[in-house]
């Protein structure tokens, strides 16, 4: 049997595993959907928190104890941890990958590079998170941003695959400077077993402090300006407001997630029927998609929005920007249509002085619950489109190529 005829074996490397967020939802399901398909997938990390109920019995993940670790400045929930590089080295080339992907450009991630240069692998990778915008929106800073730039640059393109999450991030990486060839649009999939409409049940918000009753907008993410909270923050109020006189029933605001932007989002929506919940997850966290009634997704920066996907297959519409992946993972009409099913809406992003269009459309949706229920249906059934089975098969099948063009070489 010659090499190229051999299961494909890939070793990835994370410097996020077990945080609460899409991106580590995306990779935590890639491991377990390697095991249980009998894929040939092992993720290095390196961590000091401790990794949940649903990951200790996966074989495939490893986590090396870091040299040092201490809180993100700026982002409390996240780590900065320095790995044990020559361990991790010294167990890369004892595993033999074929392939190595990197999920992030992080320390863990560099080791992965270091170890893909040494034994000449073939580097994939996907671009889950788009730090140049980051940094632009929180620093804004024309120097740091050129910087950021040429560094994802300079990294990504020594990668033979790097998976967009999106065709709007496609257009975003060729500009970075990638080239376009080795672009690849990864099929869009989550957990669609893990969310329903079903799931529903209201009684799920008196332990937390939340009344039962009355209309439950919520955004479920990183609770932090660059998501564009801020919009949520200072409209909030007249919001709340107006549906509650238009409507006669009252109106809360659900925020899941945590982040460096919520104490000061919290301060100031305190007393007007804000509930910051933190941290959710499994089984909680997707009956609490379902209790709630529509989703505001403000960001502007995001590759796609993992969450998008969980709320509409939890029956809940959504509400998002044009800017980033999102808007291709709803189901929304054309401006200039007047037909034609929804799953949400997806508005232009507007400046914070002029958020009018955003104002109207979530105290429209929130006072028609028959049009609501319409798009409740439409978004149930239009996320059955989007296993992460069928993801994960693209996403396999690209390392299994990358492989096998290696050894054609």
């Amino acid at each position: 049997m010659t090499h190229s005829s051999k299961p494909t074996r890939v070793l990835k490397f994370t410097d996020t595993l077990v945080d609460i967020n899409g991106v580590c939802r995306f990779i935590q399901n890639t491991a377990a959907t390697a095991h249980r398909t009998n894929r040939d997938l092992t993720v290095f990390t390196s961590s000091r928190i401790e990794f949940p109920e649903h990951l200790k019995p996966l074989p495939n993940i490893r986590n090396f104890t870091p040299l040092y670790a201490r809180p993100m400045p700026g982002y409390d929930t996240l780590d900065l941890a320095i790995p044990p590089m020559l361990e991790m080295l010294r167990a890369a080339e004892d595993h033999r990958p074929d392939v190595i992907h990197i999920s992030t450009p992080g320390a863990v991630g560099m080791v992965g590079m270091l170890a893909a240069k040494l034994m000449r692998t073939p580097i994939t990778g996907v671009y889950h998170t788009d730090f140049p915008a980051y940094i632009d929106e929180l620093f804004d800073s024309k120097f740091m941003s050129r910087g950021c730039r040429a560094l994802m640059r300079t990294f990504y393109k020594q990668f033979a695959a790097v998976f967009s999450r999106s065709a709007d991030y496609e257009s975003r990486l060729t500009s970075l400077g990638i080239n376009p060839t080795k672009l690849v649009r990864l099929t869009p999939g989550f957990d669609n077993q893990q969310f329903s409409a079903s799931l529903r049940d209201p009684s799920i918000w008196s332990p937390l402090g939340v009344p039962t009753d009355g209309f439950k907008l919520f955004f479920c993410g990183r609770v932090s300006t660059e998501k564009n909270l801020p919009v949520l923050t200072n409209h909030w109020t007249s919001i709340k407001h107006q549906i509650e006189s238009r409507t006669n029933q009252p109106a809360q605001l659900i925020i899941i997630g945590d982040g460096p932007y919520r104490a000061e989002m919290q301060s100031k929506l305190q007393d007007h029927d804000a509930y910051f919940l933190g941290f959710k997850h499994g089984s909680e966290l997707a009956t609490l998609y379902a209790s709630c009634d529509l989703f505001a997704f403000p960001s502007t920066t995001d590759t796609l929005g993992q969450v998008v996907m969980e709320s509409q297959a939890s029956g809940v519409p959504v509400v998002a920007t044009d800017q980033g992946g999102p808007k291709e993972v709803i189901l929304h009409k054309d401006p200039h249509q007047q037909t034609g099913s929804e799953s949400g809406l997806v508005l232009p992003f507007q400046t914070d002085q002029d958020q009018s269009d955003w104002i109207d459309a979530l105290i429209n949706l929130a006072c028609d619950p028959i049009r609501r229920a319409v798009m409740s249906k439409a978004a149930v059934e239009h996320m059955n489109n989007f296993s992460f089975e069928s993801s994960f098969n693209h996403y396999w099948s690209i390392h299994q190529h990358a492989n096998q063009s290696h050894n054609a070489h």
